[in-house]
This record gives C-alpha cells, sequence and structure tokens, in this order.
C-alpha cells in the first residue's frame, strides 16, 4: 500500500481533535504517505474529492453516517473503504473490526487488512450495510440524538412522541413477492452481520416485529438482550431480495444507525456487491 486519505470529522463522537496529528503519525510510522482532512460544512464535497483521486485506500474516521456514505459513493469500483470508529454505534465498524479503538483499528488495517467485497440492502435509493429499521421504533433514535446534542427538553419532547406513535401506524410490505403483510416495524440484517445468513448469501434478512402492547415490547426488549429475539412471537423471520414497504405517512427509518425519514412508499433490494471494504483477515 502507497497512498491511504484519511477523512477525520473531529467534531464526532469519539474522534477528537488530536485525532489528525495521531493519524498522521500512525501512517509515518507504517511508511505509508497519505494525507488527513478534516471535512467542513461540505462533507460531501470532501468524499468525493478523496474517492476521485484513486487512493490505495480511504480510512474514514468519522460517524455512522459518514462511513455509511463513503462506502455508498465509492461503491464496488472505487477505493476500499475502512469505517473506523468514531461515532456514537459505530455499527459498521464493529461489523469489520470489533471493538478496537480506531487507532488500533487503523494499525490492524496498515498491518495486515486487505480489500474485500461486501454485500448490503438498499432502501428508496439509499444504501445500508449492516441494517435497517423501518417504522415508528425508529423514532426513538431522534431522542437518542437530542440527548446526544446535550438537548434535554427536545430529548423528553421527541421520546414523549415515539412512544406516543408506537402503535399509531402499521406498515405494509411484500417480500419477494409473497402475500402482502402488516407490522409495527420492519428490521433488515445484511449477510454481514446476520447471524443465521452465510457472508456470502444473496440475501437479506428480513424480520418483521409486531409487538400489540407495552408488555410486548417489553418482552421483546428483554429477548433482545439474551439474543434470543428471533424466537420472541412477536417476531416473524425470512429472506429478502427485493421487496415494497408502505405506509399512510412518511417512514421513519435508521439506516446503519443514521435517522432519517422515508417516503411512505418505498423499495427494498439486495445489493450483491456494494463496496470494497478495508478489512481484517478474521472477523471480529
Amino acid at each position: 500500500m502507497r497512498r491511504v486519505e484519511i477523512i477525520a470529522n473531529i467534531a464526532s463522537g469519539s474522534v477528537g481533535p488530536d485525532a489528525p496529528a495521531i493519524a498522521e503519525r500512525i501512517l509515518a510510522e507504517h511508511g505509508v504517505a497519505g494525507t488527513v482532512h478534516t471535512p467542513g460544512d461540505d462533507l460531501s464535497a470532501c468524499l468525493r474529492s478523496v474517492i476521485d483521486s484513486d487512493p490505495d485506500a480511504v480510512f474514514i474516521i468519522a460517524g455512522d453516517g459518514t462511513a455509511r456514505a463513503a462506502a455508498e459513493m465509492s461503491g464496488p469500483d472505487g477505493p476500499p473503504i475502512a469505517p473506523l470508529p468514531g461515532g456514537t454505534m459505530n455499527m459498521l465498524p464493529r461489523a469489520f473490526y470489533g471493538e478496537r479503538s480506531w487507532p488500533e483499528a487503523m494499525e490492524a488495517c496498515l498491518t495486515e487488512g486487505a480489500p474485500r467485497m461486501v454485500s448490503g440492502g438498499e432502501v428508496a435509493g439509499r444504501q445500508f450495510f449492516v441494517a435497517a429499521i423501518l417504522g415508528s421504533p425508529a423514532l426513538w433514535a431522534d431522542a437518542r440524538e437530542a440527548a446526544r446534542a446535550g438537548k434535554i427538553s427536545l430529548t423528553l419532547s421527541r421520546a414523549h412522541r415515539a412512544f406516543r406513535q408506537a402503535f399509531s401506524g402499521r406498515l405494509r410490505f411484500t417480500l419477494d413477492g409473497r402475500p402482502k403483510q402488516k407490522t409495527q416495524a420492519l428490521a433488515l440484517m445484511c449477510p454481514l452481520v446476520s447471524t443465521v445468513l452465510d457472508e456470502d448469501e444473496r440475501a437479506l434478512e428480513a424480520a418483521a416485529l409486531d409487538p400489540s402492547n407495552a408488555i410486548e415490547i417489553f418482552r421483546l426488549g428483554v429477548s433482545a438482550l439474551g439474543g434470543t429475539w428471533r424466537d420472541d412471537p412477536s417476531v416473524s423471520m425470512g429472506r429478502c431480495r427485493v421487496g415494497r414497504v408502505w405506509a399512510g405517512g412518511r417512514i421513519p427509518a435508521i439506516l446503519d444507525g443514521e435517522p432519517i425519514r422515508l417516503e411512505p412508499e418505498v423499495h427494498i433490494r439486495f445489493r450483491p456487491k456494494a463496496f470494497r471494504a478495508f478489512a481484517l483477515p478474521e472477523p471480529p
């Protein structure tokens, strides 16, 4: 590896103002050329410029949204992306590097990393590589974002709204041409993290989460903590290559930890070749 370009968002999660200096030191210690970029307001333009320069790899030290955007922008034909953990949830970094800090993950990538093709999913034209959640439970992500910003009153307001709307509307969906169904939320997991799919399987794992009251939500939460949520009676499982989801209004969603709003009708599809990751030989 001759040249690595690094994007460090010093305002994100666990990155910090010393990140550029630390990253430059690690590059120098491994004899790899590269530049550390600290994007301002125009993150998309910075990503585009770095990816178009065609380095051997692009290291991202930032949150979930930036990691997802970089992977989507680079795609299967662009330079490999190393999504180092710099956010709060770090969904994509954890899938590749486990619980390593970003300097530890960067060291490991430079010593033993290699490009690897990764599959993913797509909802309404936006890609995800770990998991997507569609439906009212995604509203809790808005409360989480307000809490991260230290806005207590806004956090309480959004949490109240999420609880109030928990059973206010259901999703309709159909997967791979099967009969239409209704559910409170639809979760889609990529082969990268699913425990029931082989990594080379050409499908998403789909789970319809349909608790009917607060007691069932609590039970589902307990089963999730124990890792047995797939056995909960309010969960129905399946595989999905294509699908359609619709609702009476805009659909709240989370894509790889990033909260967004989708149109009232969206399409889902599996992408067998989504992007090239700079990954370690042994999964965490």
